[in-house]
């Protein structure tokens, strides 16, 4: 069975951000964003991907020999793409942004462009706010060993031909520093305008004007920059002991100290400096990649604004709801009838609405909830902790596991268990990815009454406002009846509920997708309309793959929008001939996932939380609901509909533009979404 590498498959995903960057359509600093955005993205491939590589390449050679693919293949193959595409990165900088700011007046100079007049005024900006952030270390004798940050660019320094002669200067001298970003305010500063022209320079540059004054004795100095990316994988998964939230800890406390994953260095880096630095931090070759002058592209997320609208995507302000109420009780509303959201088209504020309203509701008695990723100043945890104040019985799952996040949950969880609520996590082999809230309230005629919120999407007030989710508010006992179920099996860890509305991970998920993918090869050999659409951020299980083949092979047409890692190769004679696969990269991050079965005419609609990746469908707990309603099924569909026909932001497999066909309009899936939603008329309060 052909399947395309899963590391090789998520490096196409970054290319596909770089093209971003690439695109005169795309407003000239949101372009810097996208190299930001494919720089840290990179960064964190190294992290986590790149170590865990070579970890597995160092494995005995029998074990190794049980691995599906070779990792000293796949790592070959891996830092060959990788070096492919930072020469891409760097034209791209080069060659494109920097002439195309140029144009707009705009100039990020070098150390070596300043004017005579610019120089003077970097040198004193360096005396007068730089100097005193800065801490050199001298990499001799007296240095046993030297410890680089994770993610931390440094500043290297080569210094030779001593202007005295003393027995006590040292011929050569390499030295080194943290470059002092988040001291300093930012990875730039702003030189003075001339005119109407603009002038930007990286903190760096003006540490290397400086350099001769921060080194008199020495008339050669060589300023280079280098930056480590540590191992970040917490090798967790298979540990099935202890306690967890210690093992955590631990991990946390090893993250800043784990294996060198990559060392990033200028290549007219003085060999002299090279080998200090691999002699003094025990870094090896394998560790070792050419980077560029400069590091850490991700500080472009703070390059100067300027104030020109242009150079932004326009305005996108929150829609409001066409059927939730801008004030009033959220929970009436709900009651009445099932509603959709869609951030950041709309606003997530709903949702901590509805939490800070029942909260405050003397007959809400009880809030479970699932907490994956919440942001660092969190009002959906404020409400719990509201609610928690007032005697409700507060339930939150929190996820441990979460990674880059595991330190900010903890900090929550403490809080929460601290205000009574009780914390429940998870056996070390199983996270839960699953979004649900659970609201359980005494009506007035003193019946109980559920109401339940399942989204695609963390309740994370921050990533709300950049990625695409779909989020379910609802009150049909057919769906809160069995997410209260998944909460007991949650709370309990007991054995699976028998669910007859929700597909739930682990124990439900890949059989109900099997079943749903055998209907649709049933009918398309009685010569039925047979199909599947499939909007994921990933289809890496190899079953899962399997299953479509063969639906593909039996006459099922199968479309996918897959935004990153997709080993499945459509378009092969025989195998996957009926398969289709494109990925979207936008303004806004695409992140909700949907699932559609043509299913002999009565198409079935599920909105989930989980990709087609065996972590997601074995070892996680992950909810795809149904689109029960009729008329939010629709809604569902024709926003996906947008995603099918997009001819602008489209990619195909092999990351090539699909544009319009003749006679064909443009139609770029996430602006026609705004405008779709913004033209919906506010709906009736009907059941």
């Amino acid at each position: 069975m052909k399947t395309l590498s899963r590391d090789l498959s998520w490096l196409r995903f970054n290319a596909r951000v770089l093209q971003e960057a690439q695109s005169p359509t795309v407003p000239l600093l949101e372009r810097l964003k996208f190299l930001a955005i494919f720089s840290s993205n990179l960064d964190e491939f190294f992290k986590v991907r790149v170590a865990t590589l070579r970890r597995l390449a160092k494995l005995k050679k029998k074990t190794r020999a049980r691995l599906a693919e070779s990792p000293k293949r796949v790592l070959k193959e891996v830092l060959a793409e990788v070096g492919r595409q930072q020469q891409e990165f760097g034209a791209t900088f080069r060659e494109q942004l920097l002439p195309a700011l140029n144009e707009r007046h705009i100039h990020l100079l070098s150390e070596a462009e300043l004017s005579e007049k610019q120089r003077e005024w970097t040198a004193k900006y360096f005396r007068d706010n730089v100097r005193d952030l800065l801490s050199p270390v001298v990499l001799d004798d007296t240095l046993h060993h030297l410890f680089l940050k994770d993610q931390t660019v440094y500043l290297t320094f080569f210094l030779s031909q001593p202007v005295a002669k003393s027995k006590k200067a040292d011929a050569e001298r390499v030295l080194i520093m943290e470059l002092p970003t988040k001291r300093h305010g930012g990875r730039f500063v702003r030189l003075p305008d001339e005119g109407d022209e603009r002038y930007v320079l990286f903190l760096d540059d003006v540490i290397r004007v400086g350099a001769a004054e921060l080194f008199p004795a020495y008339q050669h100095i060589v300023v280079n920059a280098v930056k480590l990316s540590r191992d970040a994988e917490l090798d967790i998964e298979e540990e099935v002991s202890g306690d967890l939230m210690e093992k955590i800890r631990s991990s946390l406390a090893k993250r800043t100290t784990g294996y060198p994953a990559r060392l990033l260095y200028d290549p007219t880096m003085p060999p002299e400096t090279l080998r200090a630095l691999k002699q003094k931090t025990g870094i090896t070759d394998e560790a070792l990649v050419e980077g560029s002058r400069y590091h850490n592209f991700r500080d472009f997320f703070g390059f100067p604004d300027f104030g020109e609208a242009d150079f932004h995507y326009p305005p996108r302000p929150a829609l409001p709801h066409p059927s939730l109420p801008r004030t009033g009780s959220l929970l009436a509303a709900i009651g009445q009838r099932d509603h959709l959201l869609h951030p950041p088209y709309q606003s997530f504020d709903y949702v901590t609405r509805l939490l800070r309203e029942a909260a405050a509701d003397p007959r809400v008695s009880a809030i479970s909830i699932t907490l994956y990723r919440v942001a660092s100043k969190s009002e959906v945890v404020k409400a719990l902790l509201k609610a928690a104040k007032n005697g409700k019985q507060v339930t939150a799952v929190v996820e441990l596991k979460a990674r880059f996040d595991e330190e900010s949950n903890l900090f929550w969880a403490d809080k929460l268990k601290r205000a009574g609520a009780h914390v429940v996590f998870t056996p070390p082999e199983l996270k839960v990815h699953s979004k649900l809230l659970l609201i359980t309230r005494r009506e007035v005629d003193e019946t109980t009454r559920q109401y339940a919120y399942f989204s695609t999407g963390n309740f994370n007030e921050s990533t709300a406002d950049l990625y695409t989710d779909h989020g379910l508010f609802t009150a049909d006992e057919r769906l809160t009846s069995e997410a209260a179920l998944v909460f007991d099996y949650l709370r309990d860890q007991s054995t699976a509920p028998e669910l007859h509305q929700l597909l739930v991970a682990p124990f439900g998920l890949r059989p109900g997708l099997d079943a749903l993918i055998d209907y649709e090869i049933k009918q398309a050999k009685k010569g039925n309309e047979a199909y599947i659409i499939l909007k994921v951020n990933a289809v890496e299980d190899e079953a899962m793959i399997a299953r479509l083949y063969a639906a593909s092979h039996a006459g099922v047409r199968v479309e996918l929008i897959v935004r990153g890692i997709g080993r499945l190769v459509p378009g092969q004679p025989g195998i996957s001939e009926n398969i289709r696969q494109r990925g979207l990269v936008d303004r806004f991050l695409e992140h909700s996932r949907v699932y559609v079965f043509a299913h002999g005419g009565e198409e079935k609609v599920y909105v989930s939380s989980a990709d087609w990746m065996t972590r997601n469908l074995d070892r996680r707990v992950e909810v795809a609901f149904p689109m029960l309603n009729e008329e939010l099924r629709a809604e569902v569909r024709q926003l996906l509909d947008f995603q099918r026909h997009d001819n602008v932001k489209a990619r195909d497999f092999e990351n090539a533009f699909i544009p319009p066909t003749a006679g064909e309009k443009p139609l770029q899936a996430q602006e026609a979404t705004y405008k779709w939603l913004k033209g919906v008329k506010r709906r009736q309060q009907k059941p």
